[in-house]
């Protein structure tokens, strides 16, 4: 079997991308990353830094955490929080196992902070994880970053005069993700099931699907109106518009892709076409990764 020129070429550039992200996250400099606070609604904040976003709620009963970022930024994160509140972090919850989202739990831990998450979340952090896509092998985390508290379905924190519900979707961007509800504040943490300025990240290796994706974002939806603010996994802030928006370009998109595979377009072909033109001037991050990882798994079926 041989290989076209254009083939050949593409896939040097796409292993090409890969190793530059890898090489990039490995030696990204955290010293000149900022973390700054966000307020949301209510007593609830967004932190931004380098990875996903951090969800913050503060109040007389405990300050909570959703996501933790990299482990060099938890003495930022921690600044960033006390420009918020004095109190210590108390509890933290892990939306899903990805580096960017949990390499400050051991951090996080032994300042005194216990750590709640999806039992798949506990179970891929406990073994090395290789995430084809991005080319990278990701050791098994120390016990000392492990979940201490894990659900299945759903659980709730009774806080600072709010409740706070977590739930679990079907496989989407992992098989851990959770979504968080800040009841009273009416705001929603997605984790990186929603991406506010790009296409997302679908984790083949960890269990994840493009159909998940959609059906998670349609139960957020579902649960949310049209005052709730979100705070995605990574991107600005964004609101239930943005949402239905990114939701409704994923079924396209989607729904466009397995019209190419039945045309028999390679992917070359699709990342050539025109078949995000509409969207790439509002969602515009990942495309080609996305769209690589769209036509491997529709392929598949």
């Amino acid at each position: 079997m041989t290989m076209s020129v254009s083939a050949r070429l593409g896939a040097v550039a796409a292993v090409a991308a890969f190793v530059a992200l890898t090489s990039s996250l490995h030696a990204q400099n955290f010293d000149t990353v900022q973390v700054r606070a966000v307020p949301v609604a209510g007593a609830v904040h967004m932190l931004q830094g380098a990875g996903g976003n951090i969800g913050l709620v503060v109040g007389d009963d405990a300050v909570f955490v959703v996501d933790d970022q990299f482990a060099p930024l938890t003495p930022k994160v921690l600044a960033a929080i006390k420009s918020v509140t004095p109190q210590p972090v108390r509890f933290v919850l892990n939306t899903h196992w990805h580096f960017d989202h949990t390499g400050g739990n051991e951090n996080m831990g032994k300042a005194g902070a216990l750590i709640f998450a999806h039992e798949n979340v506990r179970r891929r952090m406990s073994k090395d994880q290789f995430i084809e896509a991005l080319n990278r092998t990701e050791p098994a985390s120390p016990r000392g970053a492990l979940p201490v508290v894990t659900f299945t379905d759903t659980v709730s924190f009774h806080l600072n005069g709010d409740s706070i519900v977590v739930f679990h979707v079907a496989p989407a961007h992992t098989d851990g993700d959770a979504v968080v509800l800040f009841t009273r504040a009416n705001v929603v943490h997605t984790g990186d099931l929603f991406v506010s300025a790009g296409f997302p990240f679908v984790d083949r290796s960890s269990g994840g699907s493009i159909h998940g994706i959609i059906a998670a974002a349609e139960r957020i939806l579902a649960a949310t109106n049209a005052g709730t603010r979100i705070i995605p996994g990574h991107g600005p802030l964004a609101d239930r518009a943005r949402l239905q928006a990114y939701h409704d370009m994923l079924v396209v998109v989607r729904d466009r892709m397995r019209k190419e595979i039945a045309a028999k377009h390679t992917i070359e072909q699709v990342l050539a076409s025109a078949i995000t033109a509409e969207y790439d001037a509002s969602w515009t991050t990942n495309r080609e990764r996305f769209l690589r990882i769209l036509h491997q798994e529709l392929s598949a079926r």
